[in-house]
């Protein structure tokens, strides 16, 4: 960790934060199994499943590109030099938790593990308070103007203001 950085600390990562919930989840469903009975929407949820991972991986490796780009790290931990807004950051000035969260969801739909639907809440929640809000106050504290027109622009987790 930096001392230039939007965290301070080595488990303020997407990782921990969306990794660990998805791991009780499991320990939840093999000590009370809580899914979706087979049928028809049983089967429609696959696929969505399936199609929702492919889209979180490549919204992952579209943003990955981003700071590749420019140069950054993706490492919270670590200090930024410039705020990217192009690619998949015009949609979203989040987009690996947005990634996270959707490959989560999708896993989760996938392979019929509702305890992950119930810990995905509480990962977006602790990812707003955790990772999101120190995030933003580091960069509207190091990049000023240009980092509030840039959140006046674009939302936190998916879309632009008009």
């Amino acid at each position: 960790m930096n001392d230039d950085s939007a965290h301070k600390s080595n488990w303020e990562i997407a990782e921990a934060v969306f990794g660990i919930p998805f791991l009780v989840s499991i320990v939840f469903h093999f000590l009370i199994p809580l899914s979706v009975p087979q049928g028809i929407l049983r089967q429609i949820l696959i696929p969505v499943g399936i199609v929702l991972v492919s889209i979180g991986i490549g919204l992952i490796i579209l943003a990955r590109r981003e700071f590749a780009r420019y140069s950054q790290p993706t490492d919270p931990g670590q200090p930024t030099s410039q705020v990217i807004k192009t690619g998949v950051f015009t949609l979203s000035r989040n987009p690996l938790y947005l990634a996270s969260s959707i490959v989560l969801l999708g896993l989760s739909l996938a392979l019929n593990l509702l305890w992950a639907l119930v810990t995905l809440v509480f990962s977006i929640i602790i990812c707003h308070y955790v990772l999101i809000v120190p995030e933003e106050k580091y960069l509207m504290a190091k990049f000023g103007q240009e980092y509030r027109e840039y959140n006046m622009t674009v939302h936190r987790w998916l879309g632009r203001r008009r």
